[in-house]
């Protein structure tokens, strides 16, 4: 299969995964759906690592704790607000982490002075944030700002995790150790919260939403490996945002969430800001370096 064709259904496994844990919230806390979630994934990719002669083992321990509790942090706050918001608004406030990397970058480049701050990038970022401002105000009216700001948070963080996962991707680690590690995280971070928040009985019905959100979230997470490390990244990073179509499909017909202009025109913002904001840190990445001046 295709890089451009394994992005596509990573996604719809995601927004998949996304209707999953809304079902899911109804019967169990978010630290339950992560530790449970992460559960399946380190079975899943323990396993695959058995089956293929890899080792787990990690030369750079605290990478991965920090990786892990960021990532964890962030699923939490993920999965909350997909069970207090519209499917499609908790996805997109959750895909602006790419507005929020820029904004670091942004950020970065202005405190330590390193390089000029590109205006398009920061063009970007306010163009995105303002998307956020649109997909919140329908929240404020229906007096659910306070999960949208969760979600808001959740991007926010997710960006800080995605960030590890380059540093960790840069010191040599394979993307099934960075899962596994993650997974465990998830189980470790997850039984924490559950038990401060609470556990909740088991049905039959139940179970299978844990084992399907368990599922589909690690081989979406394969399938998009895979695909950047087959395709382009800005293709891949464009084509992710299909899971915000595919979480408002689901939203509207299984939950009959509300469509208001306010909410899509903030989602088209946010998407045509992280897809900017790619192609510009692409671009940056592609470009050679400048040649230092000549010594007198």
């Amino acid at each position: 299969m295709s890089a451009p064709w394994l992005m596509v259904l990573a996604s719809l496994l995601f927004a998949t995964m996304g209707v999953c844990v809304k079902l899911a919230s109804a019967q169990y806390g978010s630290g339950e759906i992560v530790m449970y979630r992460g559960l399946v994934g380190a079975l899943i990719i323990g396993a695959m690592s058995r089956w293929q002669g890899t080792s787990l083992r990690t030369a750079v321990p605290s990478m991965h704790f920090w990786r892990s509790l960021t990532g964890v942090i962030a699923l939490c706050l993920w999965f909350y607000a997909i069970g207090n918001l519209p499917l499609a608004t908790a996805m997109t406030l959750n895909y602006s982490s790419s507005v929020w990397m820029a904004l670091f970058l942004v950020g970065g480049a202005s405190v330590l002075g390193a390089r000029p701050v590109d205006g398009r990038l920061l063009v970007a970022v306010l163009l995105g944030f303002l998307g956020v401002a649109l997909l919140l105000r329908p929240t404020i009216e229906q007096r659910q700002l306070w999960h949208g700001l969760i979600g808001l948070l959740s991007g926010m963080v997710s960006a800080t995790a995605y960030l590890q996962i380059t540093a960790l991707g840069r010191a040599g680690e394979p993307e099934g150790r960075i899962v596994f590690y993650f997974s465990v995280g998830g189980v470790l971070g997850g039984a924490l919260i559950a038990s401060l928040t609470g556990w909740h009985a088991h049905s039959w019905s139940g179970l299978g939403l844990l084992l399907a959100v368990g599922v589909l979230a690690t081989v979406a997470q394969l399938l998009m490996t895979r695909a950047y490390a087959r395709g382009r990244p800005l293709v891949n990073a464009s084509l992710q945002y299909l899971g915000i179509a595919f979480s408002f499909v689901y939203g509207v017909l299984l939950f009959g969430d509300p469509v208001t202009w306010l909410a899509l025109a903030g989602m088209l913002l946010i998407v045509a800001a992280g897809v900017r904001a790619t192609l510009l840190r692409t671009q940056a990445a592609a470009a050679p370096p400048k040649p230092s001046p000549p010594s007198d």
